[in-house]
């Protein structure tokens, strides 16, 4: 049986709970939990203070009494910035999550890795060796932090971002050198309308250079719209991606999570029964 979830901000409720209770009752195991996203009230310039001991046994809780997962706690911040201060008040929000990503078993806090100005703007810049080795210096103190917590920290490489393909996300990975550091692979955020035709050449490449280190899948699917500069995500089932490779993939590690993005809640449940009718074509 496949571990699919999905991103708790794409569904119905305003609480957690109700939430949770409707990836439940669309047929999800697991969640992707982004708590500013998810959570009324919550600001993640506040995160220091506010993931308490209290909150984490409250959102421990509510994934255990409906018997699922928390695949992903997103901190989808910029470590790469320039700015010293901000910064420094990344860093403590990043360190906030790991402590409180092993209070409610996540299987990992996760992130994309940003661009080298104050702005998260892609530009040529992002691309550029400097950046890679300014991203790896900024990570540094995170993954050391994960390793002290025992908790599990994983970058997201995207097309716009300093990880921007296979062979410099395994440059992160060999040159952090940590268990504690793994890799989310959304195969859709890897691709642009000039590099899409190569989309299974780069799934391809990901699971060659870093398989065994991938912990959870992003499932989407994309359009590519004439004179666009990004491919266009939407739903699994409603595009162009082929998922034959990631399938098998996931068959071979058994239980990884996989969860969808760029749904709704009308059309959450038949992304699912997409990928599972795929993975029985797929996987018989």
């Amino acid at each position: 049986m496949m571990n699919i979830g999905i991103r708790l901000h794409d569904t119905a409720g305003t609480l957690l709970e109700e939430r949770l209770d409707n990836a439940k009752a669309q047929g999800f195991t697991c969640a992707h939990l982004a708590m500013q996203k998810a959570l009324p009230d919550f600001r993640m310039a506040d995160a220091p203070a506010l993931l308490t001991d209290e909150v984490a046994a409250r959102v421990r809780e509510a994934f255990a009494a409906r018997g699922m997962g928390c695949a992903v706690l997103g901190c989808y911040l910029n470590l790469a910035t320039p700015d010293e201060e901000q910064y420094r008040k990344t860093l403590e929000i990043y360190f906030a999550h790991l402590r409180f990503g092993r209070l409610i078993g996540a299987a990992v806090v996760g992130t994309e890795t940003g661009a080298p100005n104050t702005g998260y703007k892609t530009e040529p810049a992002c691309w550029t060796d400097e950046a890679l080795e300014l991203f790896i210096r900024r990570a540094e103190p995170v993954v050391r932090r994960a390793e002290e917590e025992g908790v599990t920290f994983a970058i997201e490489p995207v097309c716009r971002h300093i990880v921007h393909t296979p062979e410099r996300a395994e440059r992160v990975l060999d040159a952090l050198a940590s268990d504690r550091l793994r890799i989310i692979l959304d195969a859709v955020n890897l691709l642009t309308p000039a590099n899409h035709a190569q989309a299974d050449a780069l799934i391809a490449e990901s699971i060659r250079r870093f398989g065994d280190r991938i912990d959870v899948l992003h499932l989407k699917d994309y359009t590519v719209v004439p004179g666009e500069r990004d491919v266009k995500a939407s739903a699994c089932g409603t595009g162009l991606m082929d998922y034959t490779r990631l399938l098998a993939f996931a068959k071979e590690k058994a239980g990884i999570p996989m969860t969808l993005e760029n749904t709704l809640p009308e059309n959450a449940e038949a992304a699912r029964l997409f990928l599972e009718a795929q993975a029985e074509k797929v996987l018989r």
